[in-house]
């Protein structure tokens, strides 16, 4: 099977000079990131808060303009499209946003929102067959079709992010992209919003970027799993693989550092605690981007940035766990 997406070699960097005579200076948000999603697939991406999750994520939905590297899209290089092939793309490629009641506007009824993304694309023959397709999408995400009538400030925030998604598959996407979902909304709430994600992928074979901070919420939903650090990609592999035998240092940290409500074994358990302070997208450091907080560094990460290589059945950026898969 053939990925619907490709991404090689993508950058995204930000000029944030502050004045005509001061310093050139760069954050490096998405710095060299490559992965493959196929069709039907969910690739979940972890990792602390200013890594470049999000940024990769509006990047590849050019929000973002990339800097270099290549988006791919069911075959088609899709990171130069202007006018009317881009607007195409956008049938194809859509996505849900973390916070629910900013991405709706609050002057347009329930209806008007949905609807929109299929009068802009000239979706269905007359109003009326797009309305029949609204209340269709509202059925789906568990709404009623009265809502219709209804604007975003009387709804829940469960229900908003239901709004969203409704919204989302209005031109029946293949692929989406979900920024963070679920961290805007109460836990039981996460988990019936989870819940009606992996439904429509099932229905319609929708691949997913499922982008969080909270991995084990990942490893639910995800067939896959990529671990971000500064803007670089340094594991990915089968969520299960990653969740129960982490190779990456980092990642190993990110789930020590997973809460487990027995108190027993959580007072038992040794943790991964990482020293130093996190770098700056401005001015990283040379070599590894890590280094400065691993356990594992070695003279050769302060010289040298790791590739992402094949090792134990997944992709790892880290010269240490590749030296000990080579024994």
């Amino acid at each position: 099977m053939e990925p619907y997406v490709r991404v090689r070699h993508l950058k995204t960097y930000f000029d944030v000079t502050r004045g005509l005579l001061s310093p050139k200076q760069i954050v490096k948000a998405v710095d060299d990131v490559s992965f493959d999603i196929y069709p039907g697939e969910t690739l979940g991406l972890v990792g602390e808060s200013g890594c470049g999750k999000s940024s990769l994520g509006r990047t590849i939905v050019k929000i973002n303009k990339p800097t270099s590297g290549q988006i791919i899209i069911d075959g088609e290089d899709i990171t130069k499209l202007k006018g009317d092939p881009l607007k195409k793309f956008r049938r194809e490629v859509q996505m849900i946003f973390q916070d629910p009641y900013a991405s709706l506007n609050p002057r347009m009824t329930v209806g008007e929102i949905i609807r929109e993304p299929m009068d802009v694309h000239h979706v269905g023959d007359s109003r009326a067959e797009r309305d029949a397709r609204v209340v269709e999408l509202l059925r789906i995400v568990g709404l009623k079709p009265d809502h219709i009538r209804r604007y975003p400030h009387e709804f829940s925030g469960g229900q908003r992010q239901r709004i969203s998604i409704a919204r989302t598959l209005a031109l029946s996407p293949k692929f989406i992209i979900c920024d963070e979902p679920i961290s805007a909304l109460d836990v039981s709430i996460q988990a019936q919003i989870i819940n009606l994600l992996k439904h429509v992928q099932r229905e319609m074979g929708i691949a997913y970027l499922f982008i969080a901070h909270d991995i084990g919420m990942v490893k639910h939903i995800s067939n896959r799993i990529g671990v971000m650090y500064l803007g670089h990609l340094v594991e990915i592999g089968d969520s299960h693989d990653v969740y129960f035998h982490p190779l990456h240092p980092y990642t190993k940290a990110l789930l020590s550092a997973i809460p487990i409500p027995d108190p027993v074994v959580g007072k038992s358990r040794k943790r991964a605690l990482l020293e130093g302070e996190l770098p700056t997208p401005l001015n990283p450091p040379p070599g590894c981007p890590f280094r400065m907080r691993c356990p594992c560094a070695m003279e050769r990460c302060a010289a040298e940035m790791p590739e992402m290589k094949d090792v134990g059945g997944r992709k790892v950026a880290c010269f240490k766990v590749q030296s000990d898969f080579a024994i």
